[in-house]
């Protein structure tokens, strides 16, 4: 019942499209035979062309007629050939409708003829990159409740089990300590999520860098490596620090939260006994900075997605994260005017920034 009221709907839209274009044509024509009748007049006005009898207003009944009926004509012809031009309008409105409906493996396609036509082309090749990225985002946020409820649910399970145990007594001293930190530990992984998410709220509707100064780069970086301390010491990684005494001017607070993420990250997806390599150097231009863990390799059909938002690359869960961080890391660089890359190969992952020596509003 509702396919058949959505399909007399869309045959009523067409009509209401093929009478709005036929009326347009109708009315251009009007105008022309409305001012082909006033040439004739002034030309006969200024004996330009022969009148019978002298009379000008002789001609007038054979110009009412032939108007006329060149109105009847061509209101249907237009109406007749206005629909072959439509037909890419149509067929654009219907897709867009499924589009709507969240059918987002709708494309757009007019045929190889249509294809030689430039702008037909464009038109195709644009819709069909809007229809992927609806796609690609309603994929997102899919994964995005699936993976955030999961990050979400599992540390307030383990709050709610431990706090239950603590609630029902009959414990040891250790036993208390022991589950009275697993507790603390998984309230500060809930905030810390928590943390991120608003984080990158923020830093999503910032247009604008502010708070702009100049700091000594190499010693943020030093400071970020040592907040991390407890990731690094469990899993014995080692860092190999490669950098002389680079300043900056930049949002301070916001290229921490740069240097936290990616620091974090790599130690994340670091083997056991490994080595985080940074190096950074100064440029004429510029300051790269490089991260490289020796570990899990991304995937490189997948390098082009971890920069998304709630993006993971670890289906499985087996490893801590939402997807944030990097996602965190790509806007904030951009707000710098900067460049983000990622390579990852034969067990190796290097995340580089590139930022400018000094930021300067646009």
């Amino acid at each position: 019942m509702k396919k058949s009221k959505d399909k007399r709907k869309d045959r009523l839209s067409r009509v209401s499209l093929t009478l709005m274009f036929s009326l347009v044509i109708f009315i251009i024509l009007f105008i022309a035979i409305g001012l082909t009748i006033g040439i004739i007049y002034l030309l006969v006005w200024l004996e330009a062309i022969p009148t019978y009898e002298g009379d000008a207003f002789e001609i007038t009944p054979l110009l009412l007629y032939v108007t006329f009926i060149s109105l009847l004509i061509g209101f249907g012809i237009s109406m007749l050939l206005v629909r072959f031009p439509l037909k890419p309008f149509n067929k654009i409105i219907s897709l867009m409708n499924r589009l709507a409906s969240g059918d987002f493996k709708a494309r757009l396609d007019f045929g190889k003829v249509a294809r030689t036509i430039p702008a037909l082309d464009e038109v195709t090749e644009s819709f069909n990159k809007m229809a992927i990225e609806l796609e690609n985002t309603e994929m997102l946020r899919t994964d995005f409740i699936n993976n955030f409820s999961h990050e979400f649910k599992t540390p307030i399970v383990s709050i709610a089990g431990f706090a239950k145990l603590l609630k029902n007594g009959n414990l040891t001293e250790s036993q208390k300590s022991e589950y009275i930190g697993i507790i603390e530990e998984e309230s500060m992984r809930l905030s810390d999520m928590a943390t991120k998410v608003l984080n990158l709220t923020k830093i999503e509707n910032q247009t604008i860098l502010s708070e702009v100064n100049q700091f000594n780069l190499s010693e943020q970086i030093r400071h970020c490596v040592l907040l991390l301390e407890s990731k690094w010491v469990n899993k014995n990684i080692e860092f190999d620090l490669d950098f002389p005494e680079i300043y900056t001017v930049a949002n301070e607070e916001m290229l921490k939260q740069v240097w936290i993420n990616i620091l974090d990250n790599a130690i994340k997806f670091s083997n056991d006994c490994s080595t985080v390599y940074i190096f950074m150097e100064e440029k004429e231009k510029g300051i790269i900075v490089k991260v490289t863990n020796e570990g899990i390799v991304i995937p490189k059909e997948e390098q082009a997605n971890i920069f998304r938002k709630f993006y993971q690359t670890d289906k499985s869960h087996a490893s801590q994260g939402n997807g944030v961080g990097l996602a965190i890391v790509k806007k904030i660089v951009d707000l710098h005017d900067g460049k983000l890359f990622v390579e990852s190969e034969n067990g190796f992952t290097s995340f580089t920034v590139a930022l400018k020596k000094e930021y300067t509003e646009k």
